[in-house]
């Protein structure tokens, strides 16, 4: 993300006006009452700690997370997310993660398994293991790489619907994927029975508002937005930067939620440097530093991701330290 890209989200947030009347007309019926959960909130895309220099998961570590974020009160636990380091897991890893996730959890806030892959099939299998071990709800990517374009994109999502009937999430991030779920696709996936929610990470702050105005239950993924997306309609926050500051950004929802959008603002002043610097430095391993920085024992990030410069540390400590003004 460059300087004129914050520069222009600065303009956003600038012309933010909470009084404002919107008419929401939902352009699709919400009539899947048998599917829908009650997601919404503080969604923390949980880190994965690493010990052995990045060759085995420190689960010990991984439940006291588990436990301090919600302690902290956030409202979700996501697992196997980007933010996860799922690329670099092993199947069984990712499995494991799941398993451990929703029992420590224990019902105490809900749980999201990321259950993406390139097969449908495995898709599937990922998403039913999801299920079997008790997750609120699944995250899932379009296949990529290969490009299958919507009508194959859809397919894959009706598949996966098929065999679960957990609630979906599609996960747009179309730099990544390479297929674009715009507002409009959406409504057409939503017909899908299951698909019940999408988490946007394009970016572009006007998606979150016409998906919100849609009536789309959607989560924000981009963490420099979540004021922003609180403020336009958005149903919850995916979140990297719960990792570093669950209490604050749940007091910013609680804020935003009681309509004290002064004492919000002062809330966002102090999470702005952290959720900026998660998108200008690489992600993982700012929020791995700064959650070690705030007392989460997460380690490195697993290699080929190499950890950060002393210099780019320097910046890491100086959002950390902006979250105590």
């Amino acid at each position: 993300m460059g300087t004129a890209s914050l520069t222009r989200l600065d303009c956003f947030s600038r012309r933010m006006c909470p009084g404002s009347k919107r008419i929401v007309r939902p352009i699709w019926p919400l009539n899947k009452e048998t599917r829908m959960s009650t997601l919404e909130g503080v969604c923390v895309p949980i880190c994965t700690p690493f010990k052995d220099n990045g060759a085995t998961i420190d689960i010990a570590a991984f439940e006291a997370n588990i436990d301090s974020l919600v302690e902290n009160a956030v409202h979700i636990i996501a697992v196997n997310g980007g933010t996860g380091e799922f690329p670099f897991l092993s199947e069984s890893e990712k499995r494991e993660l799941a398993e451990v996730a929703c029992r420590r959890v224990d019902g105490r806030a809900k749980v999201i398994v990321q259950t993406s892959a390139i097969r449908t099939e495995d898709a599937v299998e990922n998403s039913k293991h999801a299920e079997d071990v008790g997750a609120d709800a699944v995250l899932v990517l379009p296949p990529y790489f290969e490009g299958p374009g919507e009508e194959g994109v859809r397919w894959h999502y009706e598949q996966i619907a098929k065999a679960i009937k957990t609630p979906i999430m599609a996960y747009n991030i179309p730099a990544y994927t390479q297929f674009d779920i715009t507002p409009e696709v959406f409504a057409r996936f939503s017909e899908i029975d299951g698909v019940n929610y999408i988490k946007d990470s394009t970016a572009d702050p006007s998606r979150i508002e016409k998906l919100a105005g849609q009536g789309a239950k959607v989560f924000c993924g981009c963490d420099f937005l979540n004021f922003f997306a609180l403020v336009n309609g958005a149903t919850g926050l995916f979140t990297g930067s719960g990792n570093v500051a669950p209490a604050q950004i749940r007091k910013l929802w609680d804020l935003v939620k009681s309509k004290d959008y002064e004492q919000a603002q002062n809330v966002w002043k102090t999470l702005q440097p952290i959720s900026r610097l998660l998108w200008t430095l690489p992600f993982n391993p700012v929020a791995k530093a700064a959650s070690e920085m705030t007392g989460r024992r997460v380690g490195l990030c697993r290699m080929p991701v190499p950890p950060l410069k002393a210099d780019e540390m320097k910046l890491v400590e100086a959002a950390v330290e902006a979250l105590s003004v």
